[in-house]
């Protein structure tokens, strides 16, 4: 079941996963009026929102479809997405409450609170609370960040809110071969990232063997223009 805010906060008080991963900070209103959680979720708001919203409007995204963002944070991207979907038709998801609050407070801000748009917490990819079939899913600076286990968790997740032609992208960092070892360094945006270690990458190989063990199938786009280097991917039934 889906926490409430105040539970997962006191979830992470007693973890002390603040500590651990900035992602985790739970930040305070006056942080939120400050506009602090623009720069939490990686900075370059405008830029990076715009680019992953223009994507997938070029790869098809209708104004009478449902979206669904998982890992949606303060909305750098859902923002344009909820403006220019029919009412409803946006869904959010983010393990970090304050981050969500962040976005109502950008939704506010943007005079979008008719779009009604359906924001949640949960730490476990729990995408069926919404109850609904999506025809895009989006993953924008998730998997990143995330051990094998918790990307085919989310994959299976997933797999269960799929429409019949429903798609999901994700990005991710690539590696040249399965098991690289070595770290990588990313360009443009000099990133680096390890086989082990947050931010991480993976082979075109190792994603596509994540897919077929929750039975769906993964389409390396590959770059799309992401001024740190991520690359696409995109996951189908």
């Amino acid at each position: 079941m889906a926490k409430s805010d105040d539970q997962y906060a006191a979830d992470l008080t007693i973890l002390g996963m603040s500590e651990i991963n900035q992602y985790y900070q739970q930040l305070t209103q006056e942080q939120i009026n400050a506009g602090t959680h623009r720069d939490m979720v990686g900075g370059m708001w405008e830029e990076i929102g715009r680019l992953q919203f223009e994507f997938l409007r070029a790869r098809g995204l209708k104004p009478s479809h449902r979206l669904l963002d998982i890992g949606c944070g303060s909305l750098r991207g859902g923002i344009h997405a909820i403006e220019y979907l029919e009412a409803g038709n946006y869904y959010g998801l983010d393990i970090n409450p304050s981050l969500i609050e962040a976005g109502r407070h950008e939704i506010r801000l943007a005079g979008l609170t008719h779009k009604n748009p359906h924001l949640a917490v949960s730490d476990r990819f729990e995408l069926g609370l919404f109850r609904e079939k999506f025809d895009y899913l989006l993953a924008l600076s998730l998997f990143t960040h995330l051990f094998a286990n918790h990307i085919i968790r989310c994959l299976a997740e997933v797999r269960e809110v799929l429409a019949p032609e429903g798609r999901f992208f994700a990005t991710f960092f690539l590696a040249p071969h399965s098991v690289h070892l070595a770290p990588i360094v990313h360009e443009p945006g000099g990133v680096k990232t390890e086989y082990d270690r947050d931010p991480f990458h993976y082979s075109a190989d190792e994603i596509r063997a994540m897919a077929k063990l929750v039975n769906l199938s993964a389409e390396i786009i590959g770059d799309w223009n992401h001024p740190r280097a991520q690359q696409m991917v995109m996951f189908l039934s």
